[in-house]
């Protein structure tokens, strides 16, 4: 069967690479000049499971309202007339609830763990390499009140699988010693050992390499600009280029998937949500971190990529706008060598911005749809690298009538 992919960042990457393993002809087609150039491209680089949280909880109503108006919040709303923006923030608190924030947090681990035991499972599988590391994610905590939040997170987590455990300031400094030069006070956090980090731009653009050596077609450089239906069946991509027949069709376009599928009838609620990243260069400075780390005080994430120092985080609701701040720029760059002040050159250090395709629930939407051939693997938020290779191989199966490893209950778009 021939299956065309849209979208070649790691979830369409990913997804080539199991639909290959399942025996079918992959066509993955892509508007950049190569893949993992978007979304992809300079995220905070960590596999966490353990960063699962939901966004929406009964806490966040009065968080967000607190945060209004400051252009240093970790979540800003940038206030406009978006249709999208209403419509989406309303389902979004609708799941502001204890109990949905449980289902929605069960669902979200279900897919990270099993992908991050499928990207091992690969990796035993083809030589890849992409600066990974297998040290686990450290959460640490500068006030009582983000510790309480980690304390509540571990023992939900650990109910529902992951190897999650809290620990004290002293653990905190022995699983990563670069602590010890802080200038914020560290009160404590937790510890996922099985967690891992790694360059994703660097391991998708490897396993292209791996798809290309298998038969996949990588047509870069093409402009999708809708898909073509007869009755109840989508029959080809149609691009700048000219058509793409297939037998089957996978959306992998993130934040731009809506866009595409609006038009067919099918509304996806998902809104893009703009995050930023610092890369630091590391040569010759002594006080970088070798252990992945999130910072849950100011919801930063920190990865060493070999020589250089990932630095993500501040979630921005603009729409498709990729402008950004020199406010919350030099906000992340501020707080990250506050933890971590002989980290690197403060005078060489590059900056990105990226939309991440965020649900009203945080989890992913993964299924098919009301056409018989048109498939949806989109929509993982913050976690598109954690749960790549999981919500690709759970698609690749559906589409080769297998059945998944894992239930898709409450994953597809019917939930909406």
């Amino acid at each position: 069967m021939h299956v065309v992919v849209m979208g070649a960042g790691v979830i369409g990457t990913t997804a080539a690479w199991y639909l290959l393993q399942n025996g079918h002809q992959v066509t993955v087609v892509d508007r950049q000049h190569a893949s993992a150039q978007e979304t992809s491209f300079a995220n905070g680089g960590q596999i966490s499971a353990c960063h699962a949280t939901p966004w929406a909880n009964a806490s966040t109503p009065k968080q967000i309202a607190r945060w209004l108006g400051r252009e240093e919040a970790p979540l800003l709303v940038r206030m406009r007339f978006d249709p999208q923006l209403f419509s989406w923030g309303l389902r979004f608190l609708r799941n502001c609830t204890d109990a949905r924030a449980r289902i929605n947090l069960e669902k979200a681990l279900r897919v990270a763990i099993y992908s991050r035991d499928c990207l091992r499972a690969l990796r035993d599988d083809i030589d890849i390499d992409y600066k990974h590391s297998t040290r686990g994610i450290l959460h640490i905590c500068r006030n009582e009140q983000d510790m309480h939040a980690v304390e509540k997170a571990t023992v939900q987590m650990q109910a529902y699988g992951l190897n999650r455990k809290l620990v004290s300031p002293e653990e905190c400094l022995a699983i990563e010693p670069a602590l010890r030069d802080a200038k914020a006070p560290i009160i404590g956090g937790s510890f996922t050992p099985d967690d891992e980090s790694g360059d994703a731009q660097m391991f998708t653009e490897a396993l292209t390499r791996n798809c290309i050596a298998k038969g996949a077609s990588f047509q870069f450089n093409t402009k999708i600009t809708g898909l073509i239906r007869d009755q109840d069946r989508i029959t080809a991509v149609q691009t700048d280029k000219g058509e793409i027949p297939a037998d089957a069709f996978l959306v992998c376009l993130g934040s731009y998937s809506p866009l595409l599928l609006n038009p067919l009838g099918i509304k996806l609620p998902i809104y893009p949500c703009k995050g930023y990243s610092i890369s630091i260069d590391t040569t010759g400075y002594p006080g970088a971190p070798e252990t992945a780390l999130i910072d849950d005080s100011v919801k930063m994430v920190y990865s060493r990529l070999g020589e250089h120092l990932r630095v993500a985080g501040t979630a921005e609701l603009d729409g498709y706008n990729l402008r950004m701040s020199e406010r919350r720029k030099q906000l992340i760059v501020d707080k990250a060598l506050e933890l971590f002040p002989n980290s690197g050159d403060r005078s060489n250090i590059s900056f990105w911005a990226g939309l991440r395709p965020v649900t009203p629930d945080s989890a992913p939407i993964i299924g098919g749809t009301k056409y018989d051939n048109l498939y949806l693997n989109t929509g993982h938020g913050t976690l598109g690298w954690t749960m790549s290779c999981g919500s690709a191989k759970t698609v690749a199966d559906l589409i080769s009538n297998k059945n998944p490893d894992i239930s898709l209950t409450g994953l597809g778009i019917a939930r909406f």
